[in-house]
């Protein structure tokens, strides 16, 4: 599109636009420009006095103005054609050269369609175009000219036809080196654009899969103290009041959770997101004790005193047991226990939970396979492989089932917290 209106800036910027615009307009002023200053030269006798050039004294002849005029137009399509026109230029100035007894002023117009073929080609083709080019034109100056072969006008045509050729190559690899400039900026931008985007997806993800965490653990707890509570309202009421005193610390606990969750999401100038501590393994106890208050006991192994993990490892371990024993919770049967153990070995920790419950009425989980219609343990497998870990989940020997994570104590951004 052109630009137009007061914007466009000086009287020269609107005329080099519209000339970016009108290529074939632009062409024909310089084949005009050509044929100007080949006709001026015509009336030019390099050699009318002793004291120098004397202007006026010859005039070119019809066939030699008409020569003039085909090569100013073949000019015009210079951008279409380059080879084309620089052969048809190339050959009437010959021709001229040849039948004239001086240099003739036609061979501006193949100085011109040399530059062009210059500036549209590559290194290679252009010095061989422009050799022969010079050859050619520059032989046939000193051998059908009426001075010594050496005469400055023989030499003149020699550098004209070079310069263009070095001019044309040099706007090539000016244009080539902006267009490399302007090409690897927008492919950052676009690198930007993607990493951002793929920033915003793994955020997501990694926010959806705490979320479940949160939600499948808190709320299989309310499910399962609801139902005692429903049970033994009628005969046991003190016992109903503790499971209903149990679902609301179940609730409440989902609650805050899930604000700290939400508040990742604030933004600048929301009010502050809660100042807890993230669950991590420090309050590994805390999670186990909610569990055997539901109902199911749970016995707990460490062996990684002294070891403090990154953040990002220690939200994961954390929500890998939780996650772990909800399962337990919903799919191990009501007489089920599980373990728990955290070992350091070398430079990664494993989390380990194992039950010994079956479904009832429900063949063994597969292995390697979260439960039907559930993304527990999919979850699980994406948070360890995020974190560059392996996750193992299997039926046991004899029934029950066991999962086991191995995450690295160095977390992926090279922080190692041992």
């Amino acid at each position: 599109m052109t630009p137009s209106g007061p914007a466009t800036g000086t009287p020269r910027a609107r005329l080099r636009d519209w000339f970016h615009a009108h290529p074939l307009a632009f062409d024909a002023t310089i084949a005009a420009g050509a044929l100007v200053a080949m006709i001026a030269g015509s009336f030019t006798d390099p050699h009318g006095s002793p004291d120098g050039p004397t202007f006026g004294d010859h005039a070119p002849d019809a066939w030699s103005v008409l020569i003039m005029i085909a090569g100013a137009a073949a000019l015009v399509m210079r951008r279409r054609s380059p080879f084309a026109v620089l052969a048809f230029t190339v050959t009437i100035s010959l021709f001229e050269l040849v039948n004239d007894n001086r240099p003739a002023p036609i061979a501006m117009s193949a100085v011109v369609a040399l530059y062009t073929v210059a500036s549209r080609t590559d290194r290679p083709t252009t010095w061989r175009v422009g050799l022969v080019t010079m050859a050619v034109l520059t032989a046939a100056a000193m051998v059908f000219g009426p001075t010594h072969w050496y005469a400055q006008e023989n030499l003149g045509v020699f550098a004209w036809t070079g310069m263009a050729a070095a001019a044309g190559d040099a706007v090539r690899s000016r244009r080539a080196f902006v267009d490399a400039i302007r090409e690897r900026a927008e492919r950052a931008e676009r690198t930007r654009e993607e990493e951002a985007g793929r920033r915003v997806a793994e955020e997501r993800l990694r926010i959806a899969r705490d979320l479940h965490d949160v939600v499948a653990h808190h709320i299989a707890l309310v499910n399962v103290q609801a139902g005692v509570a429903a049970h033994v309202m009628d005969k046991r009421p003190d016992q109903a009041k503790e499971a209903l005193a149990h679902v609301r610390e179940a609730s409440r606990s989902a609650l805050d959770e899930l604000r700290a969750t939400v508040g990742l999401l604030r933004q600048s100038g929301d009010p502050e997101a809660p100042t807890e501590p993230a669950p991590g393994l420090a309050v590994l106890d805390g999670l186990l004790d909610s569990f055997r208050k539901a109902g199911l006991p749970v016995a707990l192994a460490r062996a990684d005193e002294g070891l403090t993990l990154p953040a990002t490892v220690d939200l994961a371990a954390y929500r890998i047991v939780q996650e772990a024993l909800t399962n337990v919770r919903k799919h191990a049967g009501p007489d089920a226990e599980a373990e728990v153990s955290v070992v350091r070995v070398g430079r990664t920790v494993e989390i380990t939970v194992l039950d010994n419950g079956t479904p009832p009425e429900a063949p063994p989980r597969p292995a390697e396979q979260p439960p039907v219609g559930g993304h527990g343990l999919l979850g699980m497998r994406e948070r360890v492989g995020a974190l560059g870990g392996t996750l193992t989940a299997a039926p046991r020997y004899g029934g029950g089932f066991r999962v086991q994570a191995i995450l690295p104590v160095t977390s992926r951004t090279g922080e190692d917290r041992a």
